[in-house]
């Protein structure tokens, strides 16, 4: 027993021996963790004691960074700001756009006007020159004379333009009717003559009758197959009137001369020079 107990004994000592030995070795872990453990808590202080900078240097990078809604607003912000600016000149366009297509040429140059006149105005003068000299029956720019073997004939004082007006055929406008009634009294004495032109005008013929003896010069003018004047029906207020016309140019002292148109036996036997 008492071996037993001895036995015992150093077993329980051994295993106290033992037990020391693990409380050694589990002092040595211990030991051996404690720095892991100091280093858990130092990171761990120092994780903690970092944790605020980092939430700090959170807060100012948030406070930095706009937020979504922020940047929307603002991006929006400066687009309108843009359109703003882009819509004032918008109106200052159009109204220069508007100013430049209403001026003009004239706005800048003086209006040169052309004092010529058209070709119109100048037929309207000459018609209603001529009117005033049928109406007033002025004759101007010549005279009566003798001519060989003609009789009285009509010399030009002054100078004639080509198409320019000479002067009247006058005498009395009657109708056919009463033109043919004439002619055969007429005809019953020759030495009378006939001073009888017959025309047609607005598809009816008419006859101007100037063998009654005036102071008309237009009734004298001998005849001529290349007479310097034309015959030309002239209108006033729906009236014919039958006048002369220079067909050229006629100098100072010319006959005047014009064209009976008398074709017929009977008045070239009578008269020999409407041959010529």
């Amino acid at each position: 027993m008492h071996h037993e107990v001895k036995c015992q004994g150093k077993t329980l000592n051994e295993t106290c021996k033992r037990g020391d030995g693990k409380k050694r070795t589990v002092n040595t872990i211990e030991g051996a963790i404690k720095p892991e453990d100091q280093n858990d808590k130092e990171s761990g202080c120092n994780s903690s004691a970092s944790l605020p900078n980092q939430k700090q240097e959170a807060a100012e990078t948030q406070k930095s960074m706009p937020l979504p809604s922020d940047s929307t607003d603002a991006a929006n912000a400066k687009q309108a700001q843009k359109k703003v600016v882009k819509a004032k000149p918008g109106p200052r366009r159009k109204a220069q756009g508007k100013t430049s297509q209403n001026r003009k040429v004239t706005d800048y140059y003086p209006v040169r006007r052309s004092s010529r006149k058209s070709k119109t105005e100048l037929q309207t003068e000459e018609k209603r020159r001529i009117d005033e000299l049928i109406e007033s029956g002025k004759e101007e720019g010549m005279k009566i004379d003798f001519i060989d073997g003609k009789g009285r004939g009509v010399i030009a004082t002054r100078h004639f333009s080509r198409g320019e007006f000479v002067v009247e055929y006058h005498g009395d406008l009657i109708e056919i009717m009463d033109a043919k009634k004439r002619e055969a009294v007429y005809a019953q004495d020759p030495s009378t003559g006939c001073y009888m032109y017959y025309f047609q005008y607005l598809s009816k013929m008419y006859c101007v009758d100037a063998t009654k003896e005036t102071n008309r010069l237009g009734r004298l003018i001998n005849h001529s197959k290349c007479g310097n004047c034309q015959t030309k029906l002239h209108d006033i207020d729906g009236v014919p009137h039958l006048i002369l016309i220079a067909s050229r140019d006629i100098k100072v002292g010319e006959e005047l001369l014009y064209d009976y148109g008398d074709r017929s036996k009977a008045s070239i036997e009578a008269h020999p020079w409407l041959k010529h």
